[in-house]
């Protein structure tokens, strides 16, 4: 009780105390509010921050992002507690691709295995071959003989890229992700004309009618290199408009600039489910550590054999 008793001069010190007294670790993805991102220990794509907190002797980690993605890191840390601020935190690509109806429509095609966009539940991973990301996804493809029959689940933007790039026929789940889809190709032409001097750069989750406008396409880590390494001072950004925090902080005399939605503006491409997650509720889970991830034994180590098979062939 001594500790609740003890007076903060604001939220962000609060926080760095019950860190401190917890061991924990706070991860931030790069889509979070930028207060969030500010107070994280490591801020990243979801499978590099399971994979820096996997490193560490914290006895806590603190993920800063949506339910799966602390799924991840509960795989490759199981001894570790992992809490996520709000557990609500979901994901639409999560939510169009349930376990039962999956796994029915696995069983109706017996001759293919499965690659699995990382953005999935940990049932979806369990019943999966390879787990990949939109950093590994082609590279992975291209490793696997060119006969072989391939279920890609739950995005199909992501997918119809893949099969174009690789040159396969990847059969797609029909699963996408809000935030990517609220772009418009004819709003992201007006922006263009207004700014011909600025280069489009686009998440693959992206439909192809963005992505045939993107000077580049990558993952959120990739677009951030990108920015850096280009010469270009402006760029038009096509996915969750909070990693423009990052690309401002990394080249502060460059402009970004956020594609639009189909009315013109550009808050419409938040995720909300990112956006639950406050600095008040990653104190109260600090505080509480709750709510807490738990998954079975059983299915983690479902789960991580994909996870692994990834791992090793990229």
């Amino acid at each position: 009780m001594k500790n609740l008793k003890k007076t903060f001069s604001n939220l962000e010190e609060e926080i760095l105390h019950y860190k401190k007294e917890k061991n924990a670790v706070i991860l931030s993805h790069f889509y979070q509010d930028e207060d969030i991102q500010d107070i994280a220990d490591f801020v990243g794509d979801s499978l590099d921050l399971s994979k820096n907190a996997a490193k560490t002797k914290a006895d806590v980690i603190v993920f800063c992002g949506v339910k799966f993605m602390a799924e991840v890191a509960k795989i490759l840390s199981p001894n570790k507690t992992v809490v996520l601020p709000d557990l609500n935190a979901g994901c639409s690509l999560e939510e169009s691709c349930r376990a039962p109806a999956f796994e029915k429509f696995k069983k109706k095609h017996p001759d293919h295995i499965v690659l699995s966009y990382i953005n999935c539940s940990a049932e979806i991973k369990a019943l999966s071959d390879i787990i990949v990301t939109s950093s590994n996804a082609e590279k992975i493809i291209k490793k696997l003989p060119l006969d072989q029959k391939i279920i890609f689940a739950p995005d199909r933007h992501l997918g119809s890229y893949l099969n174009k790039i690789t040159n396969r026929n990847m059969l797609l789940w029909n699963g996408t992700c809000i935030v990517h889809e609220t772009f418009s190709s004819k709003e992201l032409v007006k922006v263009k004309v207004r700014n011909p001097d600025a280069k489009i750069i686009a998440h693959p989750e992206c439909p192809e009618n963005i992505l045939n406008y993107a000077d580049f396409v990558g993952s959120t880590s990739s677009l951030l290199r990108y920015v850096s390494e280009d010469n270009s001072r402006k760029f038009i950004v096509a996915t969750e408009p909070h990693i423009l925090h990052q690309m401002k902080k990394n080249e502060p005399n460059k402009t970004f600039l956020v594609a639009p939605g189909d009315d013109g503006s550009c808050s419409c491409s938040n995720c909300p489910y990112m956006e639950l997650n406050t600095l008040e509720k990653l104190r109260d889970c600090l505080l509480h550590l709750s709510p807490e991830i738990k998954i079975s034994n059983e299915l983690i180590l479902n789960a991580k054999k994909p996870l692994n098979l990834m791992l090793k062939l990229s």
